[in-house]
């Protein structure tokens, strides 16, 4: 169900699939966002460790119109909430079987939801339930465990996450680390220890063909490497599907930098950025939006740091997920700054607004 990025490899190669979706629906949590309660559903079915796992929802599903984004959510019959779909963005939230995403390494914290993150085929709009090709999608979607954007993210780990290869040898997933060595910087827990600049292609040590026609070249010192919004653009980008462009500019898809993402990005702002006010109203935030940062000290309105919401940790607090230099790639942890959204810590006083793709 994932539409290739616009753009390509300057040599063929086939992408990697991420697994076909089954047909098994999950009960929903009554009474709201099933992420509103730390995914900790009573009725969803086993969850193995890889986050697989089966349920059942048996009869009819009501939709319903709320604001403040617009968007359709999808109850089932015991009025729980089985999807959520924002109009202007591709992004859907679905529940599914609960799973707990944890890193050790870095953090004592876990993020246990039942909220799988997935891209539509089409950018939402209100009444397209009605769509032809809705009914089809939703059937084969809601309760699936093919890997979602989360499991997908989460192949990146700092933590040390297993490589996976395509067909052409191309590791395309894999520990991934932040970028090489900055000499200039002596304390390993600077956000500045590690360089940033590292992008996908570098990740993935391949040639790349923007649409625009511009062709790049990976940097062989930054092999395994990428920055925050480089991950951003390897996950949703040449993971889920989403274009990416090599600019910082209006264009279709991902630009490059996080202000950029934050400012031109695709879907639509959820909260926008008003200036060096940190942002404490997080009600309208749902897992998988994207989550942006002013953290350089004497520019506190300038975003500089993106990541990824993915709701309550285990201590009811708002946790993102994002490549860090601290911890040297992808990274829910603690060092030098606690990954929160709430509250006064380093990341918490910086952020600034938040795009739901």
């Amino acid at each position: 169900m994932h539409s290739q990025p616009v753009g390509r490899r300057s040599r063929p190669t086939r992408r990697a699939l991420l697994g076909t979706i089954a047909g098994v629906a999950v009960a929903g949590v009554a009474g709201g966002y099933a992420w509103d309660h730390r995914g900790q559903s009573s009725d969803n079915g086993g969850t193995a460790a890889d986050g697989t796992g089966t349920g059942s929802n048996t009869g009819k599903q009501t939709f319903e119109r709320l604001s403040a984004p617009g968007r359709t959510v999808v109850r089932g019959s015991d009025g729980g909430t089985l999807a959520t779909f924002t109009d202007g963005a591709r992004t859907a939230v679905l529940t599914g079987p609960a799973r707990t995403f944890s890193e050790r390494r870095t953090t004592e914290a876990k993020v246990t939801t039942d909220a799988w993150v997935r891209l539509l085929p089409h950018t939402w709009q209100q009444g397209m339930e009605k769509s032809a090709w809705f009914p089809t999608w939703f059937g084969k979607t809601l309760g699936a465990t093919s890997p979602d954007v989360f499991a997908v993210a989460f192949q990146y780990s700092s933590a040390g996450a297993a490589d996976k290869h395509n067909a052409d040898d191309v590791r395309y997933a894999g520990t991934a680390h932040f970028g090489p060595r900055n000499s200039k910087v002596a304390n390993p827990l600077d956000f500045a220890y590690y360089d940033e600049q590292s992008d996908f292609y570098d990740y993935l040590g391949v040639p790349w063909d923007f649409p625009d026609g511009t062709r790049v070249q990976p940097e062989q010192a930054r092999y395994g490497c990428v920055d925050c919004s480089g991950f951003q653009r390897l996950v949703w980008g040449y993971r889920m599907g989403i274009p990416v462009h090599n600019t910082n500019t209006k264009g279709v898809g991902l630009p490059r930098r996080a202000f950029a993402i934050a400012a031109y990005g695709p879907g639509r702002v959820v909260i926008p950025h008003t200036g060096t006010k940190q942002v404490t109203d997080l009600s309208i935030l749902q897992p998988g939006d994207l989550v942006f940062f002013a953290i350089i000290k004497d520019r506190p309105d300038f975003i500089d740091h993106v990541g990824i919401y993915m709701g309550l940790d285990d201590n009811g607090r708002h946790r993102f997920y994002s490549s860090r230099s601290a911890a040297n790639g992808p990274t829910m942890g603690d060092l030098s700054g606690h990954a929160l959204l709430d509250g006064t810590d380093f990341y918490a006083r910086g952020f600034r607004s938040a795009r739901r793709l």
